[in-house]
């Protein structure tokens, strides 16, 4: 399936552990996506919202049994989320916990960047990552370690293991080649600066499946559902490069040449020193250029737009 694998250490992400007999039904009536899909062997993406339909946290959520649920999200974000989610318990049966401690989380990485040779770390990896079947979203429990699938072109996993087992030997500490990956496939993530900002079809939350519009109600789901059902959503994430060097993080905001303003989802820096970033803009109609406003404040930035992997819902 690939000549090696690389392994990446992703200390930014967090775990959201929640835990008891109505763990999945709780999480059902918060969550974008509908969780009765969720299986032992299948993650699902989704979003945590405000009443307004903004996106507080983008969660990737696991089952490791049927009551005891796993969902990463940036570390930042998982005492805010756990506060908010904790004010709906109420009289359910379930336990939220920041397990972030508690696991390791890497990223695999398929193809070029790995060692042709490969280590025996890299072996036990590779070994790991062929026993996945070849689907986004596909989960492999390899005695307490959990694998799942991210994206194919190219192939990504998470590999959440246990903090208490060894790090692989190989794994680096700086994450830039895994963002690369995640902004080329056109993949949102909600930090700090940007929690509460985007509706969820302005981060394609609906073009990558993560909101079922057939499931019952959910914290934000009278918003998404009237964008969905009443217009098109007029700004979307896109991806650009910038034309000159440039550094940009996530929540930047500014005005792109052509005059339409922009806020930063996320960001990489190439080798060359210029930008590569998903950012929430207008759309473009067509091959017509959007009007310019006749005065705009502050500096234009030149970019060149990239495309995405995935169509945008018309």
């Amino acid at each position: 399936m690939h000549s090696g694998v690389s392994t990446v250490a992703l200390d930014a992400l967090g775990v959201l552990r929640a835990r008891g007999p109505d763990a999945l039904s709780f999480l059902q009536g918060q969550l974008s996506n509908d969780l009765t899909r969720l299986t032992r062997d299948r993650a699902l993406l989704a979003g945590y919202h405000n009443p307004q339909g903004r996106v507080i946290a983008v969660l990737r959520v696991l089952q490791l049994a049927p009551e005891d649920l796993l969902a990463v999200l940036p570390r930042e974000l998982v005492a805010t989320v756990i506060a908010r989610l904790s004010k709906f318990i109420l009289r359910a049966k379930v336990k939220l916990v920041d397990d972030s401690l508690a696991w390791r989380i890497n990223g695999l990485l398929a193809g070029a960047d790995a060692d042709a040779d490969g280590s025996a770390a890299d072996r036990a990896v590779a070994s790991l990552v062929a026993a996945l079947p070849p689907a986004v979203d596909s989960v492999a429990h390899i005695a307490d370690a959990v694998a799942v699938q991210v994206a194919r072109q190219p192939s990504r996993w998470l590999l959440l293991t246990p903090a208490t087992r060894s790090p692989p030997a190989d794994a680096t500490t700086a994450p830039p080649i895994w963002r690369r990956g995640a902004i080329a496939a056109g993949e949102p993530e909600v930090y700090a600066a940007t929690s509460g900002e985007f509706l969820a079809q302005m981060l394609n939350l609906d073009a990558l499946g993560a909101i079922a519009f057939d499931k019952g109600c959910y914290t934000g789901q009278e918003v998404i559902a009237r964008a969905h059902y009443r217009g098109r959503v007029k700004r979307r994430m896109q991806r650009f490069v910038a034309a000159a060097p440039q550094a940009l993080k996530p929540g930047d905001a500014g005005t792109l040449a052509d005059g339409r303003a922009f806020k930063v989802v996320d960001a990489v820096q190439r080798a060359d020193g210029r930008c590569e970033f998903l950012a929430v803009a207008p759309l473009i109609e067509g091959d017509s250029a959007p009007p310019v406003p006749e005065a705009i404040s502050g500096e234009r930035l030149a970019v060149e737009t990239l495309p995405l992997p995935y169509p945008l819902p018309s």
